[in-house]
C-alpha cells in the first residue's frame, strides 16, 4: 500500500490533466467547430445555455488541465454538468442510460472529486504559490 500511496499525487495530476483536456476539447468543439464537431455553427456569443456551457467546458477544462485555480474551476465545471444533467437530460427519462446523460453525470462527479482532492502534482497553482512565498531555490539578489 505504501508504494501505491507514494504515487497518489502523480496519478491525481495525470487524472486532472486528462480530464481537463477532454473537457476543454468538448468546449473547443462547440465554440470553434473543431475536433469532430458535426454542426458547423457555434452557439451565438452569450446565448443561454449553449454558449455559456461551451465556455465553461473550454475555460474550466483548460484551467483544470493547467492546475490553475483548480478547485474553483472544478467546482464550476461540476455544477455546470449537474445543471446539464438535471435540466437537459433528466427530463427525457429517469436513468442516465435512457436519457443520454451518462457523460454529464460522470463529469459532474469527477470534477467534484477534484474539488475535494485538489490538483495533485504539476499544478501551476503550486508553482505560483512557491514563487509568491519566496521559496525559490535561486539565491536572492536582495541585500
Amino acid at each position: 500500500m505504501q508504494l501505491l500511496d507514494r504515487g497518489r499525487d502523480h496519478v491525481l495530476a495525470v487524472f486532472r490533466v486528462v480530464i481537463g483536456l477532454l473537457f476543454a476539447c468538448h468546449g473547443a468543439s462547440k465554440l470553434f467547430g473543431i475536433l469532430g464537431r458535426k454542426s458547423p455553427t457555434a452557439p451565438e456569443f452569450g446565448s443561454w445555455p449553449d454558449w455559456w456551457a461551451a465556455a465553461i467546458e473550454f475555460g474550466g477544462g483548460t484551467l483544470v488541465l493547467l492546475g490553475l485555480g483548480t478547485r474553483v474551476a472544478a467546482l464550476i465545471c461540476s455544477g455546470a454538468m449537474a445543471y446539464a444533467y438535471f435540466v437537459v437530460h433528466q427530463p427525457v427519462a429517469l436513468w442516465p442510460l435512457e436519457n443520454k446523460g451518462e457523460l454529464a453525470a460522470v463529469y459532474c462527479w469527477v470534477f467534484l472529486l477534484i474539488v475535494f482532492f485538489g490538483p495533485g502534482k504539476w499544478a501551476l497553482d503550486s508553482l505560483l504559490s512557491k514563487s509568491r512565498s519566496g521559496d525559490s531555490t535561486e539565491p536572492s539578489m536582495a541585500r
